[in-house]
């Protein structure tokens, strides 16, 4: 049974060298994490800390997200909740209805892509403008992101210029980064002061403050912020942490997760409207206080959205964030489709090789791995079971329970090493797909051993 993540990928590694590149362009930010982390020799202690703080705050969630929202209200903040992603984007919508507001200014922010939030506020004739630069890249071209950092990184430079041409009117095959990246600037200035009202993720809200703490690097979200009366803040509930102590642990950990940098440009905190103007923070459940009362995967809960778990995965890397079929990627975005629906998302739990270095990487130790495994384990109970696979297992157990069957199997298997390529390489291999077989051995280890011909040290 082929999957929709094996269809897609197939898709996506037919074109060799995309491929190869996206390999190298995702492995280049690993490294670029791996040799910021060694810089800092309490890493590990880092790791630990915002691993404990994050599971100590989930668990406490009603003390928190009551003191976070508390604090906000006496900072001026008009305070909404949302049970789901339609009364989010109904809250959203009231907003803006009540200010007639014609145009949002949007920084990135994957709760509202998980709401679906745009196409929403398009069917209700607001103008919707991203203004994150990878995401207006992807909103021009009427494409998601694939990537939760780096929403564009599937994309070549010379694939930018020539959506900017036929968008912007730049000049014709200049891709040069720096004049693309002039003329989006250029471009999104105008929409800068033209917004009637602003919208912004976060990264964290802070309990002890009552603080909205975005982090960017082009500082689109402080420029959205700036000019509109409306600040609207989309913020799931897990994002509260306890306090400033705490954001600092974070705050050096993130960027460097996540893109290989000290820190991010702009960390921004908003704790109160401007004079004048208005602050709404819709704080968000859709889902995520079931996750909460569940033992095996509340771990989720304590991703801070750095996507290095996507930027390790050799899976991921190789067959690109489209692939997947839960708008998130990667070994995270496989435990959260899961959650959402297993009948749905369930394709994407072979996207895993269980390598775990999505495990060894991630900055607020997520168990991911293990969570997609103990997936794969009840597959059957969800009536998702590879056939195939099941037929393969039930064949794999009968050999492997009867010693004489599978001894004599090991004897005649060096056969296969002279059998014709024809016979070895068809379609019904699908390791053979990309990849040499081993050749077996003449002789098992038992046989050696038994032969005396392995050495033993004394």
């Amino acid at each position: 049974m082929s999957t929709k993540h094996a269809k897609a990928a197939d898709r996506f590694i037919a074109d060799k060298k995309q491929e190869e590149w996206h390999n190298e362009t995702l492995w280049l930010v690993r490294a670029k994490r791996d040799n910021m982390a060694m810089g800092i020799p309490e890493w590990e202690k880092l790791r630990e800390l915002a691993a404990q703080v994050k599971m100590h705050t989930i668990t406490h969630l009603d003390r928190y997200i009551e003191q976070f929202a508390d604090k906000a209200e006496s900072n001026g903040v008009i305070v909404h909740w949302a049970k789901d992603a339609a009364e989010h984007n109904q809250i959203v919508y009231e907003i803006l209805s009540k200010h007639d507001v014609k145009k949002l200014i949007k920084s990135k922010s994957m709760l509202t892509e998980e709401c679906d939030l745009n196409p929403y506020l398009l069917d209700k004739g607001i103008d919707v403008v991203e203004s994150d630069l990878g995401e207006r890249i992807l909103q021009l071209m009427h494409e998601p992101p694939s990537h939760i950092v780096m929403p564009a990184i599937h994309l070549k430079r010379e694939q930018v210029g020539k959506l900017f041409e036929e968008k912007l009117h730049t000049e014709k095959d200049n891709s040069d980064p720096t004049y693309l990246t002039r003329a989006a600037r250029k471009y999104l200035r105008s929409e800068f002061l033209t917004a009637d009202a602003s919208m912004t993720g976060a990264n964290f809200g802070v309990a002890e403050t009552g603080d909205v703490v975005v982090c960017t690097n082009e500082g689109n979200a402080d420029m959205g912020t700036s000019l509109p009366k409306i600040h609207i803040v989309s913020m799931g509930l897990e994002k509260v942490i306890p306090n400033q102590k705490a954001l600092s642990i974070y705050t050096r950990l993130l960027a460097r997760s996540a893109t290989g940098q000290p820190v991010t440009t702009y960390t921004s905190h908003f704790r109160k409207p401007r004079k004048g103007c208005e602050m709404h923070l819709v704080l968000v459940d859709n889902g995520r206080s079931e996750i909460m009362a569940n033992k095996e995967h509340i771990q989720t809960l304590k991703c801070i959205r750095c996507g290095a778990c996507m930027n390790t995965c050799p899976v991921y890397r190789r067959s690109g964030g489209y692939s997947y079929t839960y708008f998130i990627p990667g070994p995270i975005g496989i435990n959260l489709g899961m959650l959402k629906s297993p009948e749905k998302y369930f394709d994407n739990v072979s996207a895993c090789s269980l390598c775990y270095s999505c495990n060894n990487v991630c900055p607020v130790k997520i168990d991911l791995a293990d969570q997609i495994y103990r997936w794969r384990q009840n597959l059957d109970s969800f009536h998702k079971a590879d056939k195939m696979k099941k037929v393969m297992s039930t064949g794999m157990r009968f050999l492997f329970v009867h010693p004489g069957l599978y001894n004599t199997s090991l004897r005649f298997a060096p056969i296969v090493n002279h059998l014709p390529r024809f016979m070895l390489y068809n379609g019904l291999n699908d390791w053979g797909k990309g990849r040499e077989l081993p050749r077996f051995a003449g002789e098992s280890f038992t046989l050696m051993w038994k032969r005396g011909k392995v050495k033993t040290k004394k």
